[in-house]
């Protein structure tokens, strides 16, 4: 049986096609606008109700909920119909509230201090699977709208790309979302950044470089033996042309690792012509990868060096690091805070 959101709207038609024609329209609403369940479209008859939720069962079986940041921050453990496993992360903020979702079960990008990388890859996630996260967190964060989708979970969604792009086209078209307020993240698929680049909606583009020397980053990220950083330049100058949105640059401070002097000038160089912004995040601890963060008071300081050399660059604030639901830490592992029974619902740090 397929799920809510995976259904395109043609192929609900034929689901109610016994069902007046408006009855299309009122159940896709309800889906894409409302966010509501079957059994709350309460302007469908019951027994349509329930027929429907028979024939849409949700995509994702709540196995956990954590809380963390006085319940600013919720992270929830799904096991999908093949009992692949993945997280999803939400975040309040006194500005907006912003979901972290999943693309993949598991990744194969293979980064050394990534918990999901030292999982190893399961399987792509469909459109739908995406979509519904965003549901999920869209009733949750209720009476709160929100505002900002970031594709930074589990999985590499630039190696996902076709249904990574489709849950943003319905994401944007269908439930309201700002392209401005939907960011991809990846750690140097060049060939998915040129695709983006001829994309109509402007999403913004954040790149996990976390090295910008080759010898380095080949050993902290290996898809740069594939795609180097003159490469990954050029793809990401094309995005910055063709949309004119400003580049992310995301980097892990790893301590006595990427958070030298040497090191800030190197990604000075790569970031200045870009126009990018730095995003540094304070490395997260995770169980496969025994090198720690940089303390506080060299993250300062390499933020330091990096304004002297003329990039702008900012501190991410890290939330919920201990439900492990902070960067680099998902690894659909769960906790004990399991929450009995399935939520049902029809669709998991500065995130966005």
């Amino acid at each position: 049986m397929p799920a809510p959101y995976d259904v395109t709207r043609d192929q609900l038609a034929q689901l109610l096609e016994d069902e007046p024609v408006y009855r299309v329209r009122q159940v896709w609403d309800s889906l894409h606008t409302r966010v509501q369940r079957p059994d709350e479209m309460t302007e469908l008859p019951s027994a349509l109700r329930a027929s429907l939720e028979a024939a849409l069962p949700s995509a994702l079986r709540e196995v956990s909920r954590r809380t963390a940041d006085r319940g600013q921050t919720t992270k929830w453990l799904w096991a999908l119909h093949d009992e692949a496993r993945v997280e999803t992360v939400l975040m309040h903020y006194t500005d907006r509230v912003t979901v972290c979702v999943s693309t993949q079960a598991g990744c194969a990008m293979a980064c050394q201090f990534c918990a999901t990388g030292q999982a190893g890859f399961q399987r792509h996630l469909t459109e739908g699977e995406i979509v519904e996260q965003v549901a999920v967190a869209i009733r949750q964060a209720r009476p709160r709208r929100l505002s900002n989708v970031v594709f930074m979970g589990m999985g590499e969604p630039l190696a996902n790309y076709d249904r990574v792009w489709g849950a943003v086209v319905r994401l944007n078209g269908e439930m309201g979302l700002s392209a401005r307020h939907l960011t991809l993240s990846t750690v140097g698929m060049v060939p998915g950044i040129r695709r983006l680049a001829s994309e109509t909606l402007p999403v913004n583009l954040a790149v996990s470089l976390h090295a910008a020397n080759d010898a380095l980053r080949d050993e902290l990220v290996p898809i740069n033996r594939r795609y180097p950083l003159a490469d990954l330049a050029g793809a990401c100058a094309a995005y910055v042309a063709a949309s004119g949105r400003r580049l992310s640059i995301e980097w892990a401070l790893i301590d006595g690792v990427n958070d030298r002097g040497s090191d800030a000038a190197e990604l000075a160089a790569f970031a200045r012509p870009l126009g990018a912004h730095v995003n540094l995040i304070p490395l997260n601890p995770t169980p496969g990868y025994p090198v720690v963060g940089s303390p506080a008071d060299q993250v300062r300081r390499f933020r330091g060096q990096l304004t002297a050399l003329g990039v702008n660059a900012t501190i991410r604030v890290t939330r919920g690091a201990e439900i492990d639901a902070a960067c680099g830490q998902l690894a659909a592992t769960g906790g004990s805070e399991a929450v009995p029974g399935a939520l049902r619902l029809l669709p998991g740090a500065r995130g966005g």
